[in-house]
């Protein structure tokens, strides 16, 4: 029953998010217009009177405005998204298409973040001698920056620096080339990785003052033994629930990096079905990230099982592991 309750209550939330992004996109898309512009061709359409209103008819746009959301709810529900107003596509087969180069820009700017974040917070954290405590006040200023920089600013400079200045990266990024996805991953993973990384110092610096580090270094570990076995795994914990929210963020941030770039992916297609009212299209693919941003959620719960058992008495153990003490 407890695993029901854990599962079912992930459930209840998945579907509370879905339903909420679908109602905010729904009317703040038909409080721009009405989106009989895109099925009729975009601005400057000559259609008719009557071609108008078989239109209008043949999409339901005749019906009461709550009508059309409740049919647009049933339509989510079925998984039955319809085609676009402007692509005259399936929204499904165009998701599906632009997904996975989202993904793939998304899965490495995390991992880059996490990387930087780590390797930053052990080099501040062991700048304690006079020689490199300079460094570390270095790194701590840069983390604050890199947390309020603009990803379009960033993006901008990089291209300025490495493509037109030094011409060593190109400007533009097309599916997986692995030269074009250097900049974009960097652009999205320079604000998460400060972000995480404030949280981690703050975890390891409260983990290197608990007692179990007091015993640790009294049973002569060194300091760097110390950290990469016990008081970083307590501090990656904070960060690691956040991870569900970066990866929210990544994706968001993907509408303006993948523009910059001139990439292919969701956050393109997103912003070019808003830009058209194409209601269809943009609510299947924010319902499709919602969905996304929940499974990643319910990982990183899953992981914080596995990472501090404390947390199995309060959650059913849905996955094993040695029951081992976060300090010890």
């Amino acid at each position: 029953m407890r695993v029901v309750r854990w599962v079912g209550a992930r459930l209840a939330r998945a579907i509370l998010v879905v339903w909420l992004v679908a109602t905010i996109v729904f009317f703040a898309l038909r409080a721009t217009g009405d989106p009989l512009e895109a099925i009729l061709g975009g601005p400057g359409s000559q259609a008719g009177e009557e071609a108008t209103d078989r239109a209008r008819e043949a999409y339901g746009l005749d019906r009461p405005l709550v009508v059309q959301y409740l049919s647009q709810l049933w339509r989510i529900a079925t998984l039955q998204l319809g085609d676009s107003y402007a692509r005259r596509q399936p929204v499904l087969d165009l998701v599906a298409a632009q997904l996975p180069a989202t993904l793939v820009l998304a899965f490495f700017s995390l991992l880059l973040a996490w990387a930087l974040a780590v390797v930053g917070v052990v080099i501040v954290a062991s700048a304690r001698g006079r020689a490199v405590r300079p460094l570390g006040g270095l790194l701590r200023g840069v983390e604050v920056i890199a947390t309020v920089t603009p990803q379009f600013w960033l993006g901008a400079v990089l291209i300025l620096v490495f493509a037109a200045g030094w011409g060593v990266l190109p400007a533009t990024s097309a599916g997986l080339d692995p030269a074009g996805l250097v900049l974009p991953v960097v652009t999205l993973a320079i604000p998460i990785a400060g972000f995480l990384s404030l949280v981690l110092r703050e975890s390891l610096e409260e983990a290197d003052r608990a007692p179990f580090a007091t015993t640790v270094r009294a049973r002569g570990a060194s300091e760097i033994r110390l950290r990469l076995r016990h008081t970083l795994r307590h501090a990656v914990l904070p960060a690691l629930a956040l991870s569900g929210w970066a990866f929210g963020s990544l994706i968001s941030g993907a509408v303006v990096v993948e523009s910059l770039f001139a990439r292919p992916g969701l956050g393109r297609l997103l912003l070019d079905g808003a830009m058209q009212r194409d209601v269809p299209l943009v609510i299947g693919a924010v319902v499709v990230v919602a969905l996304l941003y929940v499974a990643v959620v319910i990982i990183t719960d899953a992981l914080e099982l596995v990472i501090d058992p404390r947390l199995r008495g309060r959650h059913p153990r849905l996955l094993r592991a040695p029951d081992v003490a976060v300090g010890s």
